[in-house]
């Protein structure tokens, strides 16, 4: 899924995502290349998710939420974890 320039006018639900997975992944002190091992996808999949131009599956996104021991309601920014 890409985010449509109206979606990110009306922050959507899943606006924050793309912050907070850099700032989870940063309070840990690891690369974006290692986040992306440990979730299984490529580099270049993890990149796009911080950079708002792709989300991930819904498997990927329970993947990230168990690797940084979160809620998926904290991940999508609906509550703090």
């Amino acid at each position: 899924m890409i985010y449509s320039k109206e979606q990110k006018k009306n922050k959507s639900i899943l606006y924050d995502f793309p912050k907070i997975i850099k700032e989870l992944r940063n309070s840990q002190e690891l690369t974006q290349s290692q986040v992306a091992a440990e979730i299984g996808v490529s580099y270049q999949s993890y990149q796009a998710y911080e950079l708002e131009i792709s989300l991930p599956s819904l498997e990927n996104f329970v993947k990230l939420a168990d690797f940084f021991e979160v809620s998926l309601d904290y991940m999508l920014g609906r509550k703090e974890y």
